[in-house]
């Protein structure tokens, strides 16, 4: 196959570069402890300086494989399917979660809202980002909004986030990793001050598992 080819089918979906697959528990958010097939796609423009997969960003390092090939190997795992990335909705997410409602697979998305929707979600974290404001649609369907604290001014930040999702979308702030201990202090006095916000731990990194 060419890689004009190669090229055409990732433009559609039908293939994906997937940087990595593994079966984990869920460490973040609404649906931390549960077990999930992780599906992440190479690939994001967004370029946070204190991403802890950098090496997802460039797609070209990662493989184009068969949207269908992921989705026999994902289900074979678990019910439940976390797509992340890099940034996901950089590519047509149609085909991939298309193939997983007809294993009856429950579909999760983690994404800055960069880009367009695209795919059917049974949940979506939106995670945003100031270098590149999430679209409309996502802010629309967002199921949680996961805002990560790495200094002060990301409190307002989130405040300005939490004005353009839905009434029924969940409200999380997360620290940093690296500066946990300096602002998880300034999370929990936060939180207890404005009680629509909600906590979320990495608590996959306590757990030391992927």
């Amino acid at each position: 196959m060419t890689k004009t080819e190669i090229n055409q089918l990732v433009a559609e979906g039908k293939m994906l570069p997937l940087m990595e697959e593994f079966y984990t528990i869920q460490g973040e958010g609404y649906h931390k402890g549960t077990a999930a097939y992780f599906i992440r796609i190479g690939g994001c423009d967004v370029g946070c300086h204190w991403c802890d997969v950098k090496e997802s960003w460039n797609a070209e390092l990662h493989p184009p494989t068969y949207t269908e090939e992921i989705v026999a190997n994902a289900t074979k795992h678990s019910e439940v399917i976390v797509v992340t990335g890099g940034e996901p909705l950089t590519w047509d997410m149609s085909q991939l979660t298309k193939g997983l409602k007809q294993k009856n697979a429950q579909t999760h998305i983690e994404t800055s809202g960069a880009y367009e929707l695209s795919g059917e979600w049974d949940w979506i974290c939106l995670s945003p980002k100031k270098i590149k404001l999430p679209t409309q649609s996502v802010y629309q369907k967002a199921n949680e909004l996961k805002v990560i604290i790495h200094n002060k001014s990301d409190f307002r930040f989130a405040e300005e986030q939490a004005v353009h999702v839905n009434d029924n979308c969940i409200l999380y702030l997360q620290p940093e990793w690296s500066k946990k201990d300096e602002m998880i202090p300034l999370i929990v006095d936060y939180v207890m001050q404005n009680p629509k916000w909600k906590i979320s731990l990495q608590t996959h990194k306590y757990l030391n598992i992927p």
